[in-house]
């Protein structure tokens, strides 16, 4: 081939490289662009950092907002820029451009000017972390706990004798123990008082507040406040083991007085199912077979002593969910599955503010009831959450189980349990 048939052939060569290069920044583009437009059309997400629901997310998302507008002319200023000088320089056999390398001007420029729009950024940054983490006078404190794979949430009782700033209707009332989903008042700013029994868990609920972690060992204290009731969904923020995906968590809003009324069914005297009744049934298998490590407040056995769990003796972390009121939740293991069917759920979580707490304190009936999960969870537990990743890990845990192990419970037991869980409201 002749020198010029070759010098000819590196051209076409250099020009369909640029080509391609050219064709792949087109379609990185378009496919920018186009998740764009599909992230901005979903704007009913329940875990939407961008609809805040709150007085500290409310601030968070003013915050936000101008420093991605900044964060976004500069992102287009520096694209745009590449783009240009792709296309303008592409290589044509021309000569290597002049170096401006030593150029002060341009090198000092580009030190100030990110310099100074980080600063600008800073300012109301620092003073917004400052503001969000004034956990002084609150209305409501709540002790949050988490554990592979939940969070338990623990009531305290004030000097008063008040919940949350509520007077219980009960005589001496107890603290009030659950799971899964923290009842909290609206327009209150409610503190919670967090750590973990075992890993780093994080806790994120994205339209009340930004994540907190919550470290073993040490208490870490973070504000809430809702505007209007509803549910507010969240979950574990920081990778805590095998089923970190499946650990999750809610919160529910309510106004004064269906709060007040939370708190005194939260305090009620135990009811015993009906005697001779697939639920009374359930009542002693719940005892043999569940009691060891879940806590049913007022639960009395055959001989009329109370039955006090303990998850110490049983469970590597040292506890498990309270079952005391376990239907005027709407969900369970968790908070990873719902209590309720498809069709209730919609019930609840899309009722409006003004009946919404009506909805919600009804709780879990049994037209309502998830009977499909729930069993499949009494069924084997480990299958549908898993717990270890090595079966042989019992032997690092001297033979405590991690979670809820699989009790092998025949389907007569886990009807009587369904039962009998059916009135724990």
């Amino acid at each position: 081939m002749s020198r010029v048939g070759t010098l000819t052939e590196k051209v076409r060569t250099n020009r369909s490289m640029t080509d391609s290069r050219s064709s792949l920044i087109r379609t990185g583009l378009i496919a920018v662009l186009g998740g764009a437009v599909l992230a901005s059309c979903a704007n009913d997400a329940p875990q939407d950092t961008w609809q805040p629901a709150g007085e500290y997310a409310q601030d968070i998302h003013d915050l936000q907002w101008p420093i991605f507008l900044v964060a976004g002319i500069v992102g287009v200023i520096v694209f745009a820029a590449v783009l240009y000088a792709v296309i303008r320089y592409r290589d044509r056999g021309q000569p290597i451009p002049e170096q401006t390398h030593g150029n002060a001007l341009i090198e000092y420029a580009f030190i100030a000017i990110p310099a100074v729009i980080l600063a600008v950024i800073a300012v109301p940054t620092v003073a917004m972390v400052i503001e969000l983490n004034d956990t002084s006078d609150p209305d409501c404190v709540v002790n949050v706990t988490g554990q592979q794979w939940w969070w338990e949430y623990d009531y305290p009782v004030d000097a008063d004798g008040n919940i949350c700033g509520f007077a219980p209707t009960a005589s001496d009332p107890l603290p009030i123990v659950t799971s899964g989903q923290m009842v909290i008042p609206i327009d209150a700013k409610v503190v919670i008082r967090g750590t973990s029994r075992d890993v780093i868990h994080s806790f994120w609920i994205p339209k009340l507040n930004g994540k907190r972690d919550m470290v073993p060992g040490r208490l870490h204290t973070w504000n809430f406040k809702a505007d209007q009731p509803g549910i507010y969904a969240g979950q574990c923020a920081e990778f805590c083991g095998l089923s970190h995906a499946n650990m999750r968590m809610e919160i529910v809003a309510l106004n004064d007085a269906d709060f007040q009324a939370w708190i005194d069914n939260q305090l009620s005297p135990y009811e015993p199912p009906e005697p001779d009744t697939l639920a009374a049934e359930g009542e002693v298998t719940f005892i043999a077979q569940c009691s060891g490590c879940h806590q049913v407040n007022g639960l009395r056995d055959a001989n009329g002593d109370l039955v006090i769990a303990q998850p110490d003796q049983l469970v590597w972390s040292g506890a498990a969910p309270n079952l005391s009121y376990l239907m005027t939740r709407n969900t369970f293991a968790g908070a990873t599955w719902d209590l309720l069917t498809d069709r209730c759920r919609d019930f609840v979580w899309e009722a409006d503010p003004d009946v919404f707490g009506d909805r919600y304190l009804t709780g879990v009936t049994e037209e309502c009831l998830n009977e499909v999960d729930l069993k499949e969870w009494l069924r084997n537990a480990p299958a549908k959450k898993p717990m270890y990743a090595d079966p042989e890990e019992l032997d690092a845990t001297d033979g405590l189980v991690r979670g809820m192990p699989n009790l092998a419970l025949s389907e007569d037991q886990i009807n009587q349990l369904v039962a009998y869980l059916l009135e724990r409201k």
